[in-house]
C-alpha cells in the first residue's frame, strides 16, 4: 500500500450496530440527514453492513459502518467462536433491540498491524489473533488483516480499538462524499491512563483520552443537519 491516509495511524471508521439493515439505514437517514451507502457480506462472520463516507482534513479516510448480523448467512467462525464486536453478546443485543442503533466501538488503521497488535500484548491487552478477511465489491476485491478475540469481545467497555491494516484499497476509495464528516472522536474511561497508553503503544498518538467515571465513545460530526454526537452510552 502507498504510503497515503489510508496507512496511516488513525481512527478508520466507528461502528455502529443495528437489528438489521434497514432500520440502521433509517437510523442514519433520521439521525445524520443522509441515505448510506451499499455495503457487502461478510461469510466469516456471517454479518453485513453499509457504509457510509465520513472523510475530513482531520480524520482522512475514515467511514462509519452500520454492522448487523445476517439472518441469511451462518458464521464460518470454528464452533464456540463469536463474531466481532461482542454482536453475538444478549446484553448488547437487547439494548440495541430496545433502544435502536448505536455507536458501540471503533477500529484504528494501523500500518503494521503485527507490531501494534505486539505492542498491546506487552501491555497484557489480548486483543486476539490477526486474520485476513476480504468481501468483494463493484471495484474489486477489499481486503483487510484485522485483530479478532476468540470470544469476539471488545475491550476496556468498547473504547480500546479492534485494529485493522489495509491492502492495496480502503473502503473510502470506493464510497462517494456523503456530505458528513467526522470532526472528533473522545473515548472516556475511569482507566484512562492505562486506555491512553496502550493507543500511544499501538502508534495512535492523536487519540483524545479522558478520565470519567463511565466509560464512553463520543463522535462529533459535520452534517447537513448541523453537529450531531453520537455517544455509545446506552440510553436508560
Amino acid at each position: 500500500m502507498t504510503a497515503d491516509a489510508s496507512s496511516r495511524p488513525g481512527v478508520d471508521h466507528l461502528v455502529i450496530l443495528a437489528a438489521d439493515l434497514d432500520q440502521g439505514a433509517d437510523w442514519c437517514r433520521r439521525t445524520l440527514g443522509v441515505e448510506p451507502a451499499a455495503g457487502g457480506e461478510h461469510p466469516l462472520m456471517g454479518t453485513h453492513n453499509r457504509l457510509l463516507n465520513l472523510s475530513s482534513p482531520e480524520h482522512p479516510r475514515s467511514y462509519l459502518e452500520i454492522i448487523a448480523i445476517n439472518p441469511g448467512a451462518v458464521s464460518a467462525r470454528p464452533a464456540g467462536a463469536g463474531r466481532w464486536f461482542d454482536m453475538d453478546d444478549p446484553a448488547l443485543q437487547a439494548q440495541v433491540a430496545g433502544a435502536g442503533p448505536r455507536l458501540i466501538h471503533w477500529v484504528a488503521r494501523v500500518p503494521d498491524i503485527a507490531a501494534s497488535h505486539a505492542a498491546l500484548a506487552a501491555r497484557s491487552l489480548d486483543r486476539g489473533e490477526i486474520i485476513t478477511a476480504s468481501r468483494p465489491t463493484p471495484l474489486g476485491l477489499l481486503q483487510w488483516r484485522i485483530t479478532v478475540r476468540q470470544d469476539g469481545r471488545r475491550l476496556m467497555d468498547g473504547c480500546l480499538p479492534t485494529l485493522i491494516e489495509w491492502g492495496e484499497r480502503h473502503p473510502c476509495h470506493g464510497l462517494p462524499d456523503s456530505g458528513v464528516q467526522l470532526q472528533s472522536l473522545r473515548l472516556e474511561h475511569p482507566e484512562a491512563h492505562a486506555l491512553a497508553g496502550a493507543c500511544t503503544a499501538a502508534g495512535l498518538h492523536q487519540v483524545s483520552v479522558q478520565a470519567t467515571a463511565a466509560p464512553r465513545l463520543l463522535a462529533a460530526l459535520r452534517t447537513p443537519r448541523g453537529l450531531v454526537s453520537l455517544s455509545s452510552h446506552a440510553p436508560r
